[in-house]
């Protein structure tokens, strides 16, 4: 058993235990972490074993505005890099910052006990134990689906997207995509080009914004654009993408029942362009299966092989669930504090309405912020402490969110980001990383390699 009173355990490899590593690790502060795979990037290794990735996969925010701080994506990535340039991308930045081989790869953590002392106990799964100051869990949101049950019984094959990896599986099949979320316009996309029948169900209607505007990304253009209040802002691009899509129910879609950024975004130019061609008929929720027939709410109903639910992920964090709680939505202040166990955080179970990465890498500034000061015994720690406590601020920026499981504890970007920005700036805290001291050659290596088997693919 390892004393280590001051030491951090950082769960995961994943971009946000990464972005944990390296706060912890700019102020010297001793850390152990853990990874199960056998090397970092969570669920951007397609080959990570339970992972949800799968070959369409691209992000959905920009390169632009996707990196972490003090270390961009590179130039020569495409606008919305696909799942291999992100992954070169996660492992350069580790060896960039000497991450990688302090990294114990293998490992899988069984459980996480809080001691007595308020110290903690991390369990791998061969039985070895270790003892730790603070426990940061950056296992993921993304690796336990949310699989909901089809009405009726239905004769065919029914899975989560969890286990899908490549059109190829559905070449040959009628196939019913359920759930409009990022990943399930992608997978219906796919669907549209190699399956022999592809339909898309989704329970309400949505607006779908293009990846592209004017020739821009279009996060590029929100982000440097006048900033509107959020009334004006849904009104002048709500009024836009009418223009842009015209009429979704010519195509068979239902209209949004919500306004503009009232959901999560469904960032995505080809479902569009799909249904305009034919390719892919979307319908309304289901009503129930017989056989092979899925009858929808409309009253129509068709013939399926396969029906694919993309109906997205809980938060669960079977490490330490007894002290996260929710598994829908963990109640953590800022969505990276445990509010009633000191020493334990959480990053990766944000959800809210903008890329992910520096957002992880502002969570992390925080937690590091706080484990210095609490090791150094400054009066900011105990301050923070009563502040996790008590502090419940409004983060919605104004929006009410449709009330779906995936909008628990939904934030809107923009209010958490500001909202990051005021409490670091109280604390006399960072909100991004710097830049590395000494570039690793390994990180251009790890570039090419990624071009090179893009270019061979």
């Amino acid at each position: 058993m390892k004393e280590s009173q001051f030491d951090t355990c950082v769960i995961g490899a994943g971009p946000a235990g990464l972005a944990v590593a390296r706060a912890l690790a700019e102020r010297n502060l001793p850390y152990t972490h853990l990874e199960r795979h056998t090397g970092p990037g969570g669920i951007w290794d397609i080959e990570n074993p339970g992972g949800p990735m799968y070959e369409s996969a691209h992000f959905i925010s920009s390169k632009t505005l996707s990196g972490f701080g003090g270390f961009p994506m590179p130039d020569h990535f495409a606008d919305y890099p696909p799942h291999r340039q992100v992954l070169s991308y996660l492992r350069s930045f580790a060896d960039a910052y000497g991450l990688t081989d302090r990294i114990e790869f293998g490992v899988e953590v069984e459980g996480v006990e809080k001691n007595a002392d308020s110290t903690w106990t991390v369990t791998r799964a061969d039985g070895r134990e270790s003892v730790h100051g603070q426990v940061v869990v950056c296992t993921g949101a993304q690796w336990h689906p949310n699989i909901p049950e089809l009405p009726g019984e239905f004769s065919g094959e029914v899975r989560h997207t969890v286990d899908y990896r490549s059109a190829e599986e559905l070449r040959g099949k009628r196939v019913l995509v359920v759930g409009a979320g990022n990943s399930g316009c992608d997978i219906a996309c796919d669907a549209a080009r190699t399956a022999d029948h592809a339909v898309i169900s989704m329970r309400r209607g949505y607006w779908f914004i293009p990846k592209h505007l004017f020739g821009r990304p279009v996060d590029t253009i929100a982000n440097s654009g006048p900033h509107l209040p959020m009334w004006l802002a849904q009104r002048v691009f709500g009024g836009l993408l009418r223009l842009v899509n015209g009429d979704p129910t010519r195509l068979g879609l239902q209209k949004p029942d919500h306004k503009l950024f009232e959901t999560h975004p469904a960032i995505n130019s080809m479902l569009i362009h799909h249904l305009q061609h034919g390719d892919i008929t979307a319908r309304p929720g289901i009503a129930r299966a017989e056989g092979r027939t899925v009858h929808f709410t409309d009253g129509t109903s068709d013939e399926f092989d396969l029906v694919l639910l993309a109906t997205g992920y809980v938060h669960k964090v079977p490490v330490a669930q007894k002290y996260f709680g929710d598994e829908q939505h963990p109640d953590l202040y800022l969505s990276s504090f445990s509010r009633e166990h000191v020493g334990l955080f959480g990053i990766g179970f944000v959800e809210t309405n903008s890329g992910a990465y520096q957002l992880f890498d502002a969570q992390a500034q925080l937690i590091a912020g706080y484990v210095h000061d609490a090791r150094h015994r400054l009066p900011n720690a105990e301050r923070f402490t009563q502040r996790i406590r008590a502090d419940r601020p409004d983060l919605t920026g104004g929006l009410k969110f449709v009330a779906s499981p995936r909008h628990t504890g939904y934030v809107d970007s923009g209010a958490f980001v500001k909202y990051l920005g005021k409490v670091a700036g109280q604390m006399g805290w960072r909100t991004e990383g710097r830049p590395p001291q000494v570039r690793s050659p390994r990180r251009a290596d790890a570039a090419e390699t990624a071009e090179t088997a893009e270019a061979v693919a």
